[in-house]
């Protein structure tokens, strides 16, 4: 099967809502080929941060990366993504993941597939316009319910965000994408196509079609150890929350309490010291642009459609898109990546 692969950007949300105009700008003169903006707990709602970079782009295709399906009803998840696909002509993909750190807000997430296939129910049916309706355990829409608003396009491209085998699954009968979040381990690809290909299979789709999508905080610097140390402190929220879930690697239980206690007390530089080299690079992409996109190549190797270069970046933000996209993203197209 003859595979494209892309590059790509992810937003954490926290930016001043004047900066990502001019970094969407810098992204597409550059060539990537897509951004996407988290929809994680406390983040900018990523709907309004995709639709600030979507006035200011004409290629960039922008993705949502991804909403839960606990705090925003599908219902206006249908509505953001109608809003966002017109403003910007048709770019926009929708991704819905379980979620991560809502006991925070005392939601309970046991039942995500549930949720996860309800959610996609009542934003296809209401995006379709024919008032159809659906019935779900999670959510529903009552027959004869259509929008007000004007619909793009009926049906959007959707990624699921997952490390779990019955979620990967599910994405291969529903999604276009499976997002793997806060991983750069090209040792994941496989696995997760593995996951994928019962579901695939399930619905006719030929095996392997469901593209891979790894994704990883980013720290790109000629400065190599600037730029691990700062990736250290931006890695420790996320791999302390999914490091567990990363079958292919053996985490010390014991390291995991420590950075744990030190996260609570919001000590994040504190906690990101604490991980050994031989895992920093397993989740997050980090030191010098060749560095960064010998790690990449790796992930493509392996089988991945796109990797996405998540906030920071850099040790800013405009000098990370820059060196990413002046210098890894050539390397990359050198040895045959990008098309």
């Amino acid at each position: 099967m003859e595979r494209e692969t892309e590059f790509g950007v992810g937003f954490g949300g926290t930016l001043p809502p004047g900066d990502y105009r001019e970094l969407a700008c810098s992204l597409e003169a550059h060539g990537f080929h897509v951004a996407t903006a988290f929809g994680d707990l406390m983040m900018q709602p990523p709907a309004m941060v995709l639709a600030t970079m979507a006035t200011a782009t004409s290629r960039l295709r922008l993705g949502v990366g991804c909403f839960t399906p606990w705090t925003l009803h599908p219902v206006e998840i249908a509505g953001q993504m109608a809003y966002l696909d017109q403003l910007s002509d048709g770019r926009a993909f929708l991704g819905i993941v379980r979620g991560a750190w809502l006991d925070q807000l005392g939601i309970d997430t046991t039942r995500a597939l549930t949720a996860i296939e309800d959610t996609l129910g009542v934003v296809e049916a209401v995006l379709d316009g024919t008032g159809r309706g659906y019935d779900g355990t999670t959510y529903s829409v009552g027959t004869g319910t259509r929008p007000y608003y004007p619909v793009l396009r009926t049906a959007l491209p959707i990624m699921i965000g997952t490390w779990s085998p019955k979620l990967a699954a599910f994405a291969g009968r529903r999604a276009d994408e499976i997002q793997v979040g806060g991983c750069a381990n090209a040792a994941m690809v496989p696995l997760i196509r593995g996951w994928a290909e019962p579901g695939e299979t399930a619905v006719g789709k030929e095996p392997g079609s469901t593209r891979i999508v790894l994704t990883a905080v980013t720290v790109v610097d000629e400065d190599g150890d600037a730029a691990r140390r700062r990736a250290r402190t931006e890695a420790a929220l996320p791999m302390h929350a999914i490091a567990a879930l990363d079958r292919t690697v053996s985490i010390d239980p014991d390291l995991l309490a420590r950075m744990g206690t030190l996260l609570r007390e919001h000590r994040y530089e504190d906690a990101g010291r604490l991980i050994p080299d031989e895992l920093l690079t397993h989740f997050s992409f980090c030191g010098t642009p060749g560095e960064v996109a010998e790690q990449a190549a790796a992930a493509y190797d392996a089988g991945a459609s796109r990797v996405e270069f998540d906030t920071p970046f850099g040790l800013t933000e405009a000098a990370g898109i820059g060196l990413l996209g002046s210098k890894v993203l050539p390397i990359l197209r050198s040895l045959g990546y990008g098309s």
